[in-house]
């Protein structure tokens, strides 16, 4: 069965790769068109004139769409190369998104932790920086979901959830992610019911990441948990956020990855609730896909705060 979720990992991250021809990657700087600190994790940065050539996603918000003879193509497209993987992982995938799953047979779900791009004057769309948080450009990103992408920590459940509506779709509610990341046998974690060290991105570095940066821009212990919560140099820093999918075998038959760990998911819950941990902590809050922190509100957001979409299905006919 690893090797299934392996092959699935694999396949999609080729697919991916071959449609992004305007090289959309997981690199992003910091700020755009400054570089990054020299004592940080060293970011190849990404041309700000290289668009992505993506269209937004059609909406779902409203109305479930009926599917169509183009998108069953896209999905065969996307099916192609893992045909021979067991047909329970991609069952009626054609009912969501490309990059979406079909959860139970009732939501369509993100596959991997979402991203942003940024929606430029001239129509066209380039990534905007994982490491930056989105404050009073709200307006100007929409979610993504691809592998392979430096997922977007530094984000509020509210601004999530309008990069989510601005692609057509909305935050999971709470059944619907702990379906999607207990899968169909609903167990603790995506990969079974017993912990496994290294399946997904909670390995929990031996220098907490905040306290390391902290040290290095001579932020005060006093002022470290207000002033160093949102340093872009965090989630750059070795050994601490991965790329979307990088733990091939952090998933389960649904084919959905790294809901447990890599980073906290925002769900839909205007009281403030994410769910799964991130790359420090999945048990402290409960364990694995029980996961869930209700401590801050849904304007909040840290290093840690990342999240993902679901949507509803499409009707066939």
């Amino acid at each position: 069965m690893r090797q299934i979720f392996s092959l699935l990992a694999s396949a999609a991250l080729m697919v991916f790769a071959l449609s992004s021809s305007a090289g959309c990657t997981a690199a992003a700087l910091p700020r755009h068109g400054e570089p990054i600190a020299s004592n940080a994790h060293q970011i190849a940065p990404i041309p700000s004139t290289a668009p992505i050539r993506e269209t937004p996603s059609d909406t779902r918000a409203t109305n479930a769409r009926v599917i169509t003879v183009d998108t069953r193509s896209a999905v065969a497209a996307w099916r192609s190369p893992t045909a021979h993987i067991d047909s329970e992982i991609l069952t009626n995938t054609s009912r969501c998104s490309v990059e979406m799953a079909l959860v139970d047979g009732r939501v369509c779900v993100d596959r991997w932790e979402g991203s942003l791009l940024e929606r430029l004057s001239n129509g066209n769309e380039r990534p905007w920086s994982p490491y930056h948080p989105v404050d009073g450009m709200e307006s100007r990103v929409r979610a993504a979901s691809r592998p392979g992408v430096i997922p977007q920590g530094y984000i509020s459940g509210e601004q999530a959830a309008r990069a989510c509506a601005a692609s057509g779709k909305r935050l999971c509610s709470a059944d619907e992610w702990e379906r999607a990341c207990r899968g169909s046998f609903h167990t603790q974690f995506p990969y079974g019911n017993d912990r496994k060290d290294r399946v997904c991105n909670d390995d929990n570095r031996a220098k907490h990441p905040v306290v390391e940066v902290g040290m290095l821009l001579g932020i005060s212990e006093s002022r470290l948990w207000y002033d160093g919560m949102n340093q872009p140099l965090i989630n750059q820093l070795p050994h601490s956020l991965l790329e979307a999918g990088a733990r091939a075998e952090c998933t389960n038959d649904y084919g959905v990855f790294d809901m447990v760990g890599n980073l906290h998911e925002w769900i839909d819950d205007p009281s403030g609730t994410f769910r799964g941990g991130y790359y420090m902590d999945t048990s402290r809050n409960g364990d694995g896909c029980s996961y869930a922190t209700t401590a801050h509100g849904f304007s909040y957001h840290d290093y840690s705060t990342g999240f993902r979409c679901c949507a509803d299905p499409d009707r066939v006919e």
